[in-house]
């Protein structure tokens, strides 16, 4: 058995036994696989959870109320240990495909079939899940249910797809050089786009991107932002009006790093602080200064990176300049309530 399969086949259990478990049944399922003081963070509004419990009312039991038939659609499942700290974490990523029938989050409910992009990470401790961090596309799933928040996206979205080879369901261990060299490319990366941040430019000359990405790089952002597809488009479309409609960009870290074969990932809690000026997402500029909370997700070709798997928590971004578009959703379509 390979070096994370125990992990993997933890996590694979948990979700096989999620996906068939009822709400009354949710809490005795995570009670078998994790830890007595398990953690959970979660995009807003969620948040920070601890312990079984509270993890189970805030946001299994309503998504699987509101999802009926709920199915965890994989594409990308690696495991590794995290460079930020030698923690053991494995790594799902897809879509959670269910029939919207009950109202989640103050979104009226469609009575159709409904995709709710998602990236889970799961850190793995003597064979129990002791932390997690999901990120779900909260504005992907209102878009497919009738409701734009923002305004005109940049990009495109729509239901993203996995890899283009359709080999990123790691179960068994990928050989740990393919890892070494994916972590290696990712980290010069992020290293070249720290130091422009610390320089204190705005835009980007693509010569920079060309070190590490292939010309016919797929950068999949989150709805509000939407995918890219090409270096000039991705530059066109999401680099440059971030870049240049955010200042005082700061990088804050991430809670775990890995890769394994030709996929990494990471999240930060928060990646990354700026503050608008006013353009991005077709946004005025408030000049509050708030974190980002991101998922990356990343798969190399060679010796360039292909594809980019992108989740943002933008509820929570915009909540902190004081635009809840949860609430706002709420008040305008369910005014019952109030």
């Amino acid at each position: 058995m390979g070096k994370y399969e125990a992990s993997k086949k933890c996590v694979l259990n948990y979700f096989s036994a999620l996906e068939n478990a009822d709400s009354k049944s949710i809490k005795d399922v995570l009670g078998s696989f994790m830890c007595e003081d398990y953690s959970w963070k979660g995009v807003y509004p969620f948040r920070e959870q601890q312990g079984i419990s509270d993890v189970a009312e805030v946001f299994w039991i309503p998504l699987t109320k509101a999802l009926k038939h709920m199915q965890r659609r994989q594409d990308i499942f690696i495991g590794g240990t995290s460079e930020i700290d030698g923690e053991e974490w494995v790594m799902s990523m897809g879509h959670f495909m269910g029939l919207f029938d009950s109202e989640w989050l103050g979104i009226r409910p469609t009575g159709k079939m409904i995709n709710l992009r998602y990236a889970e990470f799961n850190c793995v401790e003597n064979g129990l899940i002791t932390k997690t961090g999901i990120f779900v596309d909260i504005i992907g799933f209102m878009l497919q249910a009738g409701i734009n928040p923002l305004p005109p996206q940049t990009g495109s979205y729509f239901v993203y797809p996995g890899p283009r080879n359709h080999d990123g369901l790691l179960f068994e261990d990928a050989p740990e050089e393919e890892g070494i060299k994916t972590l290696e490319l990712v980290n010069r990366m992020v290293d070249d786009l720290t130091e422009l941040n610390k320089s204190g430019a705005m835009g980007c000359p693509p010569e920079i991107l060309d070190k590490t990405w292939s010309k016919n790089m797929i950068w999949y952002g989150p709805a509000g932002i939407g995918a890219s597809y090409t270096i000039p488009r991705y530059q066109i479309q999401h680099q440059l009006p971030f870049r240049n409609n955010l200042k005082d960009k700061t990088f804050n870290g991430h809670v775990c790093r890995f890769a394994e074969g030709k996929f990494s990932c990471f999240f930060g809690w928060p990646n990354l602080s700026n503050t608008p000026t006013g353009g991005f997402l077709g946004l005025p500029g408030g000049n509050v200064r708030a974190d980002m909370q991101v998922v990356d997700v990343y798969c190399r070709e060679g010796d360039k990176l292909s594809e980019n798997w992108v989740l943002i928590d933008l509820p929570y971004w915009l909540s902190q300049q004081g635009l809840d578009i949860i609430k706002r959703t709420t008040q305008i379509f369910n005014p019952e309530v109030f």
